[in-house]
Formats: structure tokens, sequence, C-alpha cells
């Protein structure tokens, strides 16, 4: 069960990687377009009130994330909020019994007290949540 979670682990962290990169390529497209529409097709005082709408509109995205899931409106909070969902939906898709394999992790490692290992992919807010979601 630990290789099949290491695989599992290993898949999800690769998946939320590369949605942080396409969201890397849309910053960059976007700022590469505001150039654009800047310097050559319009000017600053165009320009202006469309990247303050835009800016705007990225933060109350952010604060809207962080409203939904009371986690910090950073990479680090996206990445363990998507690694968390990623590996939910990878663990049903390979048919991992998350709950056996808590309780496998608890008779292994009584000496933890509630809490199991943490990942260092996810890293919970709450001591309850250092368990798999079952």
């Amino acid at each position: 069960m630990e290789k099949l979670k290491a695989i599992i682990d290993k898949k999800a962290r690769t998946q939320v990687r590369a949605e942080l990169c396409c969201g890397l390529g849309f910053i960059m497209i976007q700022t590469l377009g505001f150039m654009r529409l800047t310097f050559w097709e319009l000017n600053w005082d165009v320009m202006e009130p469309i990247c303050y709408f835009v800016s705007s509109f990225n933060s109350a995205i952010a604060f809207g994330f962080f409203l939904r899931t009371s986690i910090d409106p950073s990479f680090e909070g996206y990445f363990q909020r998507r690694f968390k969902t990623k590996q939910k939906k990878l663990m049903v898709l390979h048919g991992f019994d998350v709950q056996k394999y808590n309780q496998l992790r608890r008779v292994f490692y009584p000496n933890l007290g509630y809490g199991l290992p943490q990942s260092e992919y996810y890293k919970p807010g709450h001591p309850e949540d250092g368990a798999l979601v079952s």
C-alpha cells in the first residue's frame, strides 16, 4: 500500500505542477499582451484602467479562493489544495482503500498519536487533517 500511495502522490504532484506551469504561462502571455497593447497598439492612457481592472479581478479571485478554502491565497496554498484534490481522485481511480491504509498506519506507527506522518507535498493546517481523507 505504501508503494501504491507513493505512486499516487507522485502522479498528483506532477499534475499539480503542470497546472502551476500552465498558470505561469497564462500570466506571461497576459503580461506580454498588455505590453504589446500598451507600447504598440494603444497607449498607457487606454491601458491603465484595463490593467487596473484586470489586477482587481485577479485579487478578487484570490480572495474568493481564500473564502472558499480558508487557505492562504499563495502558490503554496494553491499547491496544497490541488494536491489534496488530485490525490483523492487518483485514490478513487486506483481503488486505494484510505480507511484500511489509515488503520494500518496507526497499527505500525502507534507512537505518532492521532496524526500520521506528514507528506512532503501536503501540510495540513489542522492536526486532525494529518490523516488522509476517507
